[in-house]
């Protein structure tokens, strides 16, 4: 199975430990899905993690942990297509992400956004608590 976890996602996962985030992060690096990325995800959560608002949460070390782990890990997607569906166009390099990667599932924690799409080509576009209750039990 293919997922791409949305940056506000990954970063909730560095906020709380404890966090549904968290264990959606966790199940990734235990090889319980296949991780797709992007270099433009890995800017951008580069870039985010640099807001004030959110260095009050996440050490620097523990972004660059991440998106090391992420190159490791994850399928990088370096060619993205034109993609314009997303209310925020700034959003629309997920989509591209999950059409070029051909992923099951985009899960996300923006109601507003990228949720409101629900669906594109094959891709599902979920909620954490959505995408936690589809994993398997280990």
């Amino acid at each position: 199975m293919r997922v791409i976890l949305d940056t506000n996602v990954l970063l909730s996962a560095l906020i709380r430990i404890d966090s549904k985030p968290y264990k959606l992060v966790q199940a990734c690096f235990d090889g319980r899905f296949d991780l797709v990325s992007s270099p433009v995800q890995l800017q951008e959560i580069a870039r985010v993690a640099r807001y004030p608002q959110v260095r009050r949460f996440i050490e620097p070390a523990e972004v660059g942990w991440l998106i090391n782990r992420m190159r490791e890990r994850a399928l990088l997607v370096e060619r993205l297509p034109n993609i314009d569906v997303s209310a925020d166009p700034g959003d629309n390099f997920l989509i591209a992400m999950a059409q070029a990667g051909n992923v099951d599932y985009l899960v996300t924690g923006d109601k507003a956004g990228v949720l409101a799409i629900g669906k594109h080509g094959k891709t599902r576009v979920v909620a954490v608590n959505k995408m936690v209750t589809t994993l398997k039990p280990r």
